[in-house]
């Protein structure tokens, strides 16, 4: 996503230090650049990657550039990020002030098999469950060329036959009768081969005459600057809403980037099509908000492929990544937190990481605008029964998770724990969510073995590790030093003070001093000696007389001092 965060001077926390905080509005390819002058002062570039798109204004013409959005905060990361979200709400969000459905897909369930008697069961399963939605995935259109898989019918809108003999209109009537409401998947600017559509209208699509076409996930791009094909994509969503006004929700899918760029429309114009691909894109997405304003849609490419405030004018939602696995969301929601707010965010418990329990995919997933996709006829009755009560809780908590204010306690990417809490406006009701994340990536360790953290067959009980680890404070080879019973002497005499380099602004240790819990005992002091890190950027090392024991790196060396066979209390004066 096009958004970065800028730390202006010393580095920040969740709720100390000055933070720049931007983002580009527009759905296509983006660039920021980062200039430093002679005299020390940032330029931010913002804007239109101008690869392969250079435009030509006839007399008259106005050329709009995307909107840059920005906050400044002097307080931290976390006023930035609610700053971002408080603003998206009430003025760029479509429907940013109103509710969100959960829903069950049903993907995982069926994948591209299914016919209505499938459907309509697992809409008695949203029932159940609770939710308020049922989305209809991909695999529901094509005749001539039926969609059994991704190979083929990309393209051609109608039904299924064989699939679904009575049409959307009697999944809606059956949603209906089920107490839920129903929801489908599209993906109107794309494009199989094997299709109908392909066959009488192959200048549709996006591809260089002189090569052969490149197809990714089997299928191609149409080519949005021509307004014949705007049509064609505006008139997919209108055709379905016209015929089944019951319809309650688009997930609009995405899933190839452009490649092979050349447009036939265009002619002589090719450097404009970049450009004017996204520009038709808002020119269809205008139409169906003027015809249809209050049907929610969920913006989705191929996880993560494309997001930003200009789009979410249109949409209520977007699909943050395909991986689905809750350890790694975690990461993935606290990443998207920095600039958007969790109400735009989807989350779904899936099968993904069977390792976790269900009450973690739950909660992480509750973090989150929530869903399911996931084959309930498969999971135990416990699990089934806490997926129930789950949403129930989730109804009640969601005014304070989707409207109220956030604020990330404890990163995943600085340790083993993730914590968040919600805060209503207010401030009478709060959710926190807190989690062990240990380890991320299944890492543990063997048994049977002796490890150095836990002592060794050394001669002495004493153990002091020192040096370059090539590891930060927070990874895991120093967390699993820690954890098994190392004192990290940096945190031990400097709390979070400590330092042996410094990079583009940024203060850290890769130097380090670990001790177990005889050996702190004979500690008097430690520090890292800035002969390097705090020494101009100018001084080289090209001469071997500048190398001395301390100066041959841009690192410090870390000094510790001993007094062995004593007892010492932090702080002792030696």
């Amino acid at each position: 996503p096009s958004f970065f965060q800028f730390i202006l001077d010393a580095p920040a926390t969740e709720t100390t230090g000055n933070v720049l905080v931007g983002t580009l509005a527009w759905t296509g390819n983006y660039q920021f650049t980062f200039e430093v002058d002679n005299n020390g002062v940032l330029r931010l570039l913002s804007g239109i990657n101008p690869y392969f798109s250079e435009y030509t204004l006839k007399a008259g013409e106005v050329f709009k550039t995307p909107d840059f959005i920005f906050t400044l905060s002097d307080s931290g990361r976390g006023t930035a990020a609610r700053n971002f979200h408080n603003w998206a709400r009430n003025y760029r969000l479509k429907d940013g002030k109103g509710t969100r459905m959960t829903l069950l897909n049903n993907w995982e369930a069926t994948y591209f098999d299914f016919n209505e008697e499938k459907l309509a069961g697992l809409m008695g399963e949203a029932k159940k469950l609770g939710v308020d939605m049922f989305l209809l995935d991909d695999g529901w259109f094509g005749n001539k060329y039926p969609r059994s898989s991704d190979h083929q019918g990309l393209g051609d809108w109608d039904e299924t036959k064989d699939k679904l003999p009575n049409k959307i209109g009697f999944l809606c009537k059956t949603a209906r009768e089920k107490g839920v409401k129903f929801g489908i998947w599209i993906e109107p600017e794309m494009v199989n081969p094997k299709s109908e559509l392909y066959e009488k209208h192959p200048d549709w699509v996006i591809h260089l005459p002189n090569r052969k076409e490149y197809y990714f996930r089997n299928q191609l791009v149409l080519d949005l600057s021509n307004p014949q094909v705007q049509e064609h994509v505006f008139g997919v969503v209108d055709r379905i809403l016209t015929e089944n006004p019951e319809v309650a929700f688009f997930k609009w899918d995405c899933n190839s980037p452009i490649t092979n760029i050349w447009s036939n429309y265009l002619k002589d114009k090719q450097t404009h099509l970049y450009i004017d691909y996204v520009r038709g894109l808002y020119k269809v997405l205008d139409r169906i908000k003027a015809k249809y304003p209050n049907v929610p849609m969920m913006l989705c490419s191929g996880g993560s492929g494309r997001i930003d405030y200009e789009a979410l004018e249109y949409f209520t939602e977007f699909w943050p990544s395909d991986n689905t696995d809750p350890v790694e969301r975690l990461y993935i929601q606290w990443g998207y937190s920095s600039v958007y707010p969790v109400k735009a965010q989807c989350a779904h418990v899936t099968t993904w990481n069977k390792e976790s329990d269900i009450k973690f995919r739950v909660d992480v997933a509750s973090m989150a605008k929530l869903g399911f996709d996931i084959k309930f006829s498969d999971m135990s009755k416990d699990d089934a029964d806490f997926c129930r009560n789950a949403v129930a809780n989730y109804n009640r908590m969601k005014p304070v998770i989707l409207d109220g204010d956030q604020y990330r306690l404890v990163s995943p990417y600085e340790g083993r724990h993730a914590s968040t809490m919600f805060v209503s406006e207010d401030k009478s009701k709060a959710v926190v969510f807190a989690f062990d994340v240990n380890p991320r990536y299944r890492e543990h360790l063997l048994p049977g073995r002796r490890y150095l953290a836990f002592g060794g067959d050394f001669g002495d009980d004493d153990i002091l590790i020192m040096g370059d680890l090539n590891a930060y404070a927070k990874e895991d080879p120093i967390i699993m030093l820690i954890d098994g019973g190392m004192t990290d002497l940096h945190r031990y005499f400097h709390a979070d003070s400590s330092y042996s380099y410094q990079y583009h602004g940024q203060l850290g240790y890769l130097d380090h001093a670990l001790c177990n819990s005889t050996m702190l005992t004979q500690v008097t002091g430690m520090a890292a000696y800035h002969v390097n890190s705090d020494e101009s950027d100018n001084y080289t090392y090209d001469k071997s007389s500048d190398l001395t024991m301390f100066r041959y790196s841009d690192h410090d060396p870390v000094l510790v001092g001993l007094k062995l066979g004593a007892s010492i209390s932090q702080g002792t004066d030696y």
